[in-house]
């Protein structure tokens, strides 16, 4: 379910933002906070950034990693260049993080790959199917499972993502034992605690 007002103390939906590329050449940009309910119910919160001369020719779906938001600031360079070019880019949070509702210490990684699904539908419904999904660290794992449920998604690019099962195996190492045995486990992952 897509919300078009803001609550009293957000920021306002819609605004022209001047940027600067690494040359030097000013472009403009149209920049929209939308807010849609997950599949749990819970409010997530994201920007959706467009070209302010264009209608997109295409639409993205960004993912941060999982102890990120959407502000980060690499993120956001990263998606004002693609609006730069002519998409449509969404970022959002994931459940319980940045401006989202929901207990980030309650999320899981399934859960984000639903958020990203959901995010997608969204995006569908109110602008357009994403036809690339893009991810950062986590997110980039993240985006791989959520693009093979996504039959409209046609690319899918990753930044700093897990490029294989032994890397994130370290992170967890201390906790096998007890997702082998409970099915899941509380680890530590930048800082901070969720279930996997």
């Amino acid at each position: 379910m897509a919300t078009s007002s803001p609550s009293e103390s957000a920021k306002p939906l819609y605004g022209f933002v001047r940027f600067s590329d690494l040359s030097g050449k000013a472009f403009a940009m149209r920049t929209q906070r939308v807010q849609f309910e997950n599949r749990e119910g819970h409010l997530l919160t994201g920007r959706m950034v467009t070209p302010a001369d264009r209608h997109p020719h295409n639409f993205v779906l960004f993912a941060h990693c999982f102890t990120c938001n959407k502000n980060l600031s690499a993120l956001r360079n990263i998606g004002n260049a693609l609006a730069r070019e002519g998409f449509g880019v969404l970022r959002f949070d994931f459940t319980g993080l940045g401006e989202s509702d929901g207990d980030f210490g309650d999320t899981n990684f399934s859960g984000n790959v639903e958020d990203l699904e959901d995010a997608a539908r969204y995006l569908e419904a109110e602008y357009g199917a994403p036809s690339l999904l893009v991810g950062h660290s986590l997110g980039g794992a993240a985006v791989l499972f959520a693009a093979a449920r996504l039959p409209f998604v046609r690319a899918v690019a990753v930044i700093c993502a897990p490029a294989n099962p032994e890397h994130v195996t370290r992170l967890l190492r201390s906790k096998v034992p007890e997702i082998e045995k409970e099915g899941k486990a509380r680890v530590m992952i930048g800082g901070r605690e969720f279930t996997i």
